[in-house]
């Protein structure tokens, strides 16, 4: 049996920094409600879909726009979330703290993207304010974060310990996790503890090119998921990561249907529905085995999956 965690990174941008009152209308349709001439396909679609196909999806939900917009967008979004039976965590992208009128600290007004950027008491403070807004949006129970970027590092930990958050996601070795200072020297692929925090970190496998790649619904082919999924099964794994987006869905101008990314998310739930007996999927909780710092090898399925995965990139640049 192999724990499965579809997580959905539920956040929204402006075009700019300089409009965001006229933009965010445009900025919340596009990437929470995923708006388009045939219908939505954001954080409400896909959580229906793990819903009707049985299945309990993590989304991360960055409340901190909501410092700036009120908390009505907010707990609309948290609802979506909720009325299809899916589970609430947090997100939080540091870049909207200058934005408040009121702000958490006022002595910076320079754009902070990266949760690392914050001093350990400082990234408490931030987290605090994340759960009192996801909170006062209705998602009361909320015990795991992932950090915006995946920018954490080896500081967040204690801060979410502080702060009663018992299970992180931010750890991305194609990102920044090799330097977040956890760890250093070992590519994580399964749990680990550490400052009373169990580190879940995001699939990554090598693709045909020995590429490291995330386990992402943009980023690979669904042969690719799929043999990462078996591969990781056969080889005794506690747990697979995969990353979507409320927007995941749409193509790159936030406006059309992105028909190979719904295929990809469609047999995705289609397959964990048909295998939950092997392939178990829900929120995060404490793993199943013992939690050690061996890290098994990075999976590598077979070069024709990815060899779909360029062909697919091919059609979708000729189609857009």
């Amino acid at each position: 049996m192999l724990r499965v965690f579809v997580t959905v990174d539920v956040e929204l941008w402006c075009e700019s920094w300089q409009q965001l009152d006229a933009g965010f209308p445009e900025a919340f349709a596009s990437h929470i409600i995923g708006r388009t001439s045939r219908g939505d396909y954001g954080v409400a679609f896909q959580a229906r879909m793990l819903r009707e196909h049985g299945l309990q999806g993590v989304f991360f939900v960055d409340p901190l726009f909501a410092t700036r917009f009120g908390p009505t967008p907010l707990a609309d979004t948290v609802g979506m979330v909720q009325l299809e039976a899916q589970d609430v965590q947090l997100h939080l992208h540091t870049e909207w703290l200058d934005e408040a009128p009121a702000p958490l600290f006022p002595h910076i007004t320079d754009k902070r993207p990266l949760m690392r950027q914050f001093q350990e008491h400082e990234q408490r403070l931030i987290i605090e304010e994340g759960l009192r807004l996801l909170r006062d949006a209705g998602a009361p129970r909320v015990d795991a974060f992932r950090a915006g970027n995946f920018g954490f590092n080896a500081a967040t930990l204690p801060a979410l310990a502080a702060n009663g958050i018992r299970f992180d996601s931010s750890y991305n070795a194609c990102v920044l996790g090799p330097d977040s200072g956890l760890l250093p020297g070992l590519t994580l692929t399964e749990p680990v503890e550490q400052d009373g925090v169990l580190e879940f970190p995001v699939t990554v496998f090598r693709d045909g090119t020995g590429t490291l790649r995330p386990l992402q619904i943009t980023a690979c082919s669904w042969a690719e998921i799929e043999a990462v999924l078996w591969k990781s099964l056969e080889a005794g794994r506690q747990s697979v990561v995969i990353v979507s987006h409320g927007f995941e869905l749409l193509d790159a101008s936030r406006s059309r249907l992105d028909p190979i990314a719904m295929r990809r998310f469609r047999k995705l739930c289609e397959f964990l529905g048909r295998h939950r007996d092997q392939f178990p999927c829900g929120p995060f909780s404490e793993p199943a085995g013992p939690v050690g710092r061996a890290q098994p090898r990075v999976v590598r399925p077979a070069r024709w999956t990815s060899a779909l995965r360029l062909a697919e990139q091919g059609v979708r640049r000729l189609r857009y």
